[in-house]
């Protein structure tokens, strides 16, 4: 993904996996292949692995550069957590912090993090071991939660004890940033920063989870970059967005969420930055019929 400027902000992406390939029944229990394979001309090898019908996805987070603030949205995986309910993310080793140094930023200039959920690839790069211990691996940050993604996620934890939550990533990457007082609980329309006419803010974009967020970037109050998490996590969903995903809390408000994002945004200027495409990973959405497909920024 190239640079994207947003007035005086600036948007680059940091790579932890950059593609993987993943059934798409697993990925979507509802999906027919039939589908995958209606759909592989316009998505293509970037997309769908050739000769099967598996869907890459990535694991990205972005660094956005405002004018007072270095903030990282969505932390992904992170190294060395154990989930052993999802081997392709059980103790990872990845050169994140790497690719982060690569594009100029070291741990220590992010001063907020934003994830758009809680879930095990968004949180993961929260904390990092040290000395057997799980530390915040931004220590000079402020990391904003929904207030009702994590109250929800906090309940289970204390009512379900004996299931590890989000394949044990609150344990591991949500409640240390709490127990060092990182941690700021705020609304789901949180505005995280403003001046000038221009903004970093929340907006609520629920279903997927109980307080998953958009995390908008703009001026004068219009979004010119949205950063969708996993509302979207395929851009199949263009063509096809009843797909429901295996984790959604809650399938119909999923749909109803993922279905106003494409009507909102299709044939505008507005930009998609994705949770889990691959590069160039960032687009817009066009129209197509009465369905929609996704137009990559620089493809």
């Amino acid at each position: 993904m190239n640079v994207q400027k947003i007035g005086n902000t600036e948007i680059r992406k940091v790579d932890e996996i950059s593609r993987m390939a993943l059934d798409a029944n697993w990925l979507f229990p509802s999906i027919d292949e039939q589908v995958v394979e209606a759909n592989r001309d316009w998505l293509g090898p970037n997309l769908v692995e050739p000769g099967s019908t598996r869907l890459y996805m990535s694991f990205h987070s972005y660094v956005v550069r405002t004018r007072h603030h270095t903030i990282l949205v969505d932390a992904c995986n992170g190294n060395h957590k154990q989930r052993p309910s999802m081997p392709a993310w059980n103790d990872l080793n990845t050169p994140y912090l790497h690719n982060l140094a690569a594009i100029g930023v070291r741990p220590e200039e992010i001063d907020i993090v934003l994830c758009t959920h809680l879930h095990a690839d968004h949180v993961g790069w929260n904390t990092r071991l040290d000395n057997g211990r799980w530390v915040p691996t931004f220590p000079n940050a402020r990391y904003l939660m929904a207030r009702v993604e994590f109250d929800y996620l906090l309940n289970l934890h204390r009512t379900q004890p004996q299931t590890p939550v989000n394949r044990g990533s609150f344990e591991d990457s949500v409640l240390p940033i709490v127990e060092h007082g990182r941690a700021d609980m705020v609304e789901l329309d949180h505005v995280v920063e403003q001046e000038l006419g221009e903004g970093v803010w929340l907006t609520p974009a629920c279903g997927h989870t109980p307080g998953h967020v958009f995390v908008n970037v703009g001026s004068h109050g219009r979004e010119r970059a949205v950063f969708t998490g996993d509302v979207i996590h395929h851009a199949i969903q263009f063509a096809e967005p009843s797909l429901t995903n295996l984790a959604d809390y809650d399938k119909q408000q999923a749909y109803d969420t993922r279905l106003a994002v494409m009507r909102r945004y299709a044939d505008t200027d507005t930009l998609l930055m994705t949770g889990h495409f691959p590069s160039p990973t960032a687009g817009r959405i066009v129209s197509h019929g009465d369905r929609f497909r996704f137009a990559f920024e620089g493809a």
